[in-house]
């Protein structure tokens, strides 16, 4: 995996964050006017990377129990670890991962089911899940050959709905928008979603892509994206991919649907929703997670090189073989 081009956000980005979520907040009781493009569609356009939500799980806790948010003694408590964590990670003469910068009073991504865990797999799901083979698994010992890892160990890509996910590192995301299309750009495995809002007809259900086939449309001043047409879900499903509190690998069906809202709240930030739905896979049928993004123009996305310096699938089967010999006694 690359870890060469980290970008050092320091506590000179506390100032940013604060205000930042403090405009957040302030969302729920202000009204706000949308910007408009010089076309007249709500103007979504910026740098919004993910660096604010290192530090919040997928999944939440059990201590939480079915809350949302930390009390003020708990986000203190994760601030402190926050900051401990950027310390460790950019201390070196090589920053190690990004700085999260700022501990988020959100418990977890995942808003529904209202525990913020991940619902159970089906029969169908459970068998799947024996199937998948990834380095993010802790309990996959052998690797043999690169059938063993995941797309994203094998920096082909990672999948959704985990792209639109935060990870320790490489977290820029930049939206573009012209006339009928928006694009979303991803620092992380340098891809980027291409996606109608011109009301040009999905594709055929037999065409079908690593990050499914995306179609957008406006309710209001609220950009509504459907992707469905999705492949591969054995090899990229709900992946950990260094998202914190993911867990080992879910499965993903191809017949999955996401459905997301983006809804501009502030100068400097998006509501955020996602639904992902995968009854053949999962016992509720869904699950959804929220977040707000923030925009920071200041971000400055590097290549994301690889494929270049992915070492790593050769040495787990070196590993894996050496550890298996060494058991046997040869």
């Amino acid at each position: 995996m690359k870890t060469t081009k980290m970008q050092v956000l320091g506590f000179s980005a506390l100032a940013l964050v604060l205000a930042q979520q403090a405009a957040v907040a302030a969302d729920a009781e202000t009204s706000y006017t949308v910007p408009k493009t010089s076309w007249g569609e709500p103007d979504l356009r910026g740098m919004w990377p993910l660096n604010h939500l290192i530090g919040v799980p997928l999944q939440r806790d059990p201590k939480y129990g079915d809350r949302f948010e930390m009390t003020d003694e708990e986000y203190a408590a994760a601030q402190s670890n926050v900051e401990a964590r950027d310390e460790r990670f950019q201390s070196g003469a090589i920053p190690a991962a990004d700085a999260a910068g700022m501990a988020m009073k959100q418990t977890s991504l995942i808003i529904e089911p209202a525990n913020g865990r991940l619902p159970a797999l089906t029969p169908l799901g459970e068998e799947m899940r024996k199937k998948m083979r990834s380095s993010y698994d802790p309990a996959q010992t052998v690797f043999d050959s690169v059938a063993d890892f995941s797309a994203w160990d094998r920096c082909i890509t990672r999948g959704m709905p985990v792209s639109m996910m935060q990870r320790n590192y490489n977290n820029g995301l930049r939206i573009f928008q012209s006339p009928g299309y928006v694009a979303i750009v991803l620092e992380m495995a340098h891809e980027t979603r291409i996606i109608p809002t011109d009301g040009k007809p999905a594709l055929p259900g037999q065409i079908r892509q690593w990050l499914g086939e995306s179609r957008g449309h406006w309710e209001g001043d609220t950009l509504v994206v459907e992707t469905t047409n999705f492949a591969h879900g054995l090899d990229t499903g709900l992946t950990s991919g260094g998202v914190p509190g993911a867990g080992a690998p879910q499965p993903t069906s191809d017949n999955m649907k996401i459905t997301e809202r983006f809804t501009r709240t502030s100068d400097t930030s998006i509501a955020y929703e996602m639904v992902v739905e995968d009854p053949e896979v999962l016992t509720t049928g869904s699950f959804k997670l929220q977040y707000p993004m923030l925009r920071d123009n200041d971000y400055k996305m590097y290549e994301y090189a690889c494929h270049e310096g992915n070492t790593a699938v050769r040495y787990y089967i070196e590993t894996s073989r050496f550890e298996r010999a060494q058991a046997a006694g040869k």
